[in-house]
């Protein structure tokens, strides 16, 4: 059977959460003034996800028994909150930056798609903890075809208070990572339409 599966074409995959398209437009406004350091590279509107589990390569053969593991754990959509403040990741010469996304239901969703594929074989858990956060921006290279990151100099400024920051994502999604010169690219494979549950929080 690995035998079989190196053999067949590959595809990198990862499972996310899909973001309403108001949260959406409100971090590109943001972005748009927010992330003005040249050592920025903001990610893509359309690239916009919270990421559950990254599967890495696996068959293209095996990519609709994944979306079945994948997809059949969600129950409705999970609260999420937007930390205001943007973090560097790491802290000390950060290589993204990311938006802390606070949310106890996204990290047992995100348990129950792990568990999932582990079942089926294919994903083995991370020893780090999972931290639900959404990457807004991407810090180039020191120089041409270093490994080093560039050094931001000028502040990343937090959401506005007035903007949208509690949400519900919109969809659960096994997504195709295509890898390009100016960055990845994402294909939707599968998709789960997720009903929201009645929440008070959101009015």
């Amino acid at each position: 059977m690995a035998k079989e599966r190196l053999k067949s074409p590959r595809a990198r995959l990862f499972v996310a959460l899909d973001l309403p398209d108001d949260v959406r437009a409100g971090l590109v406004d943001w972005q748009r003034t927010s992330l003005s350091d040249s050592a920025l590279r903001a990610v893509k509107p359309e690239s916009l996800h919270i990421t559950l589990v990254f599967l890495g390569y696996q068959a293209e053969k095996d990519v609709k028994k994944i979306a079945r593991a994948a997809l059949a754990t969600a129950a409705f959509a999970p609260a999420v909150e937007l930390v205001a403040e943007p973090l560097g990741v790491p802290r000390k010469r950060p290589r993204l930056i990311a938006l802390d996304a606070r949310s106890e239901e996204t990290v047992a969703l995100q348990k129950g798609v792990e568990q999932n594929l582990v079942a089926e074989g294919y994903y083995e858990p991370e020893k780090r903890p999972f931290w639900p956060h959404l990457t807004v921006a991407r810090v180039r290279p020191e120089a041409p075809g270093s490994r080093k990151p560039a050094q931001i100099r000028n502040q990343v400024h937090p959401l506005p208070e007035h903007m949208f920051r509690f949400f519900r994502p919109t969809r659960l999604v096994l997504f195709k990572s295509h890898l390009r010169r100016t960055g990845a690219e994402y294909e939707s494979l599968a998709e789960l339409e997720l009903p929201t549950a009645n929440d008070e929080t959101e009015r």
